[in-house]
C-alpha cells in the first residue's frame, strides 16, 4: 500500500528563520540526519518542501467563474509544509517513519494517509 505523510509544520523551526538559527549546531544536524534517513529508508518517494500558506493562492470556481484569494487562511499549527510517498506491507511501517520526521517532534505533526488504489 501507498502512503502520503503530509507534514505539518506547526512551531518547528524551519530555515532560514531565527528559530532555526537559535537551534544548536546539534539540533541541526539530527534534523539532516533524520531528513538523510527518511530518503534513505527503501519505499520512500521524497517531496519537496513547499513556501509558507503566505505565498499561496486558493483557487475556487464558482458558476464557471475563476476567483483567486490570498491564503489559505489558516493557524500556523494547520500550514502544510511538505510531503513524501512511502510504499509499504502496512500503516505500523508508515507510522513509524512518520514519527522520524523532525516536525513530528519539534512541535508540528505528521498526517499519514493511505493512497487509493486505482
Amino acid at each position: 500500500m501507498q502512503y502520503m505523510l503530509l507534514i505539518h509544520q506547526g512551531s518547528t523551526p524551519v530555515p532560514p528563520s531565527p528559530e532555526w538559527d537559535s537551534l544548536s549546531e546539534a539540533e541541526k544536524g539530527a534534523v539532516y540526519g533524520a531528513y538523510k534517513a527518511i530518503n534513505e529508508t527503501p519505499g520512500v518517494t521524497s517531496g519537496l518542501r513547499m513556501q509558507p500558506p503566505e505565498q499561496a493562492v486558493t483557487v475556487r470556481v464558482k458558476d464557471g467563474k475563476t476567483s483567486t484569494s490570498d491564503g489559505p487562511f489558516v493557524e500556523i499549527k494547520e500550514a502544510l509544509g511538505g510531503y513524501l510517498f512511502f510504499e509499504s506491507d502496512d500503516l505500523d511501517a508508515a507510522i513509524a517513519l512518520a514519527a522520524q520526521v523532525p516536525a513530528a517532534w519539534m512541535g508540528g505533526a505528521v498526517e499519514v494517509r493511505p493512497i487509493v488504489e486505482r
